[in-house]
């Protein structure tokens, strides 16, 4: 894993495990869920997709995010910046997204280029 993502997932676990101290609940275990719920009725228990989109949707609107999101938006998003940092490398992102089919990136490959307008206008530049 990249280190910010390692030091951010370590910062979650000591924030995890003030939390149960504070709450005077028993020690994190090494088969307990990663990720919890953090809400009172729910507090402990495994994230669901629910609770993920929820987390999405409302960071994306405290970020100044517009458009409804939702988890696989950003899985999108990050697909496409993915393709744009790598100028267009198929097969790393092709990995990183772990897409099985290569025609799945290069749809978003596509939807990230518009090639008829350039190809238009390299055509318009030979008459």
């Amino acid at each position: 894993m990249p280190p910010a993502t390692v030091r951010s997932i370590s910062e979650w676990l000591t924030a995890r495990e003030r939390e149960n101290l504070r709450r005077a609940e028993e020690e994190i275990t090494a088969d307990a869920p990663l990720f919890i719920a953090i809400d009172n009725a729910n507090y402990g228990k495994r994230l669901n997709g629910n609770g993920i989109y929820t987390i999405v949707d409302r960071l994306c609107k405290k970020a100044g995010i517009k458009k409804k999101m939702s988890p696989h938006r950003v899985r999108h998003s990050s697909i496409t910046a993915a393709l744009d940092a790598t100028d267009g490398n198929l097969r790393k992102v092709q990995k990183f997204s772990r897409h099985v089919d290569i025609k799945t990136v290069m749809t978003y490959d596509d939807n990230r280029i518009n090639y008829q307008e350039e190809i238009s206008r390299l055509l318009d530049n030979l008459i």
